[in-house]
């Protein structure tokens, strides 16, 4: 599956930047292959539209804040959240205000300290962390670029086949590599992955995890979003909840933009923030070191292209769920071309 030759990608909320990125004026980002440029207006709500004046072509993203308008660098048009140009500062006095000419614009909403943007009619709504009602505290990890596909990331995050090789250095039992059992529950939207699994207990995390023993297990509870979003929770053995929220936004079919941030129901007493992103840093590097080797172009019905063994359900269910909605998306219109 390459990203940018599937449309119905484009009915997905992605989390593409982080709000705080775009207090001092606009910025570009590319989106399922598309060039976009982010902004805030003058309420303070994000927007996003093509980032190309239609005027001369300018890219938006080069422009500045103007009256809660995005303004283009080039000559000064500006722009409303709805990509209408709103005003031509050449025009006389009297022939200023709103216009008839626009840019395409896309949906917009600020969420977790993020800029998420559909560039279609969203399927589902942006989804709701329990973490939130439960006071728990969030923590920003991750916003970087990865050069793999996001269904990649999105199986590895449900493989518990990897742990024992992929992070032998961290938290992996090569003693151990039956990978655990795991129960799934099927949704409209995605799926829950049930699992317990035994680890070791490195001393970098016995810090952030306050245990002494050398082993542990993880109580696991993994959400996959369609098509590239996880929420796992992990519940270990002293009571302890941590969260990893992590998104593959698709930048283009080979890379991506990977936000991570978790949730954890203590404080900053009992673990400091640097810490637990410290130990997170050593577990997502080994996951990317293997991941960046992989393949972008991921074949939803495999056909023998790819083999399987029995603790790739998740993965295939992914691959099996995404391959049907594309083929009801894409029923209507085979039908409609054949009458």
């Amino acid at each position: 599956m390459r990203v940018t030759e599937t449309p119905i990608l484009q009915k997905f909320w992605y989390p593409v930047m982080p709000l705080e990125m775009l207090k001092e004026g606009p910025k570009p980002f590319t989106l399922l292959g598309r060039n976009i440029v982010l902004w805030v207006d003058g309420s303070g709500a994000p927007a996003a539209m093509d980032d190309r004046c239609c005027h001369r072509t300018a890219k938006l993203s080069k422009g500045f804040y103007s009256n809660g308008w995005l303004a283009c660098g080039y000559h000064g048009w500006e722009f409303g959240a709805d990509g209408r140009v709103m005003r031509v500062p050449q025009r006389p006095v009297d022939r200023q205000g709103a216009t008839n000419m626009r840019v395409p614009a896309y949906r917009a909403a600020a969420r977790y300290g993020y800029v998420w943007v559909a560039l279609d009619e969203p399927l589902f709504d942006i989804p709701d962390f329990e973490e939130e009602a439960e006071g728990c505290r969030r923590i920003d990890e991750f916003y970087e670029v990865w050069n793999c596909a996001g269904l990649r990331l999105m199986e590895n995050s449900f493989d518990n086949a990897h742990f024992s090789f992929v992070h032998r250095r961290s938290f992996g039992d090569q003693g151990h590599p039956e990978p655990a059992k795991l129960e799934v529950e099927e949704y409209d939207d995605g799926f829950l992955f049930i699992t317990e699994v035994p680890v070791r207990n490195p001393e970098i995390q016995k810090k952030v995890l306050r245990m002494e023993s050398d082993t542990t297990v993880r109580m696991m509870r993994g959400r996959w979003y369609m098509p590239f979003m996880r929420k796992l929770r992990i519940r270990y053995p002293n009571g302890l909840s941590h969260s990893i929220i992590t998104a593959a936004t698709p930048i283009d079919d080979a890379s991506s933009q990977v936000v991570q941030f978790v949730y954890r129901n203590d404080t900053e007493a009992d673990a400091k923030a640097e810490d637990i992103i410290a130990f997170d840093r050593i577990v997502t590097e080994e996951d990317r070191d293997i991941l960046e080797s992989t393949d972008y172009d991921v074949p939803l019905d495999q056909a023998g292209i790819e083999m399987n063994m029995p603790s790739d359900r998740p993965g295939v269910l992914m691959r099996r769920m995404l391959l049907k909605l594309l083929e009801q998306q894409a029923a209507p219109a085979q039908k409609q071309a054949a009458e």
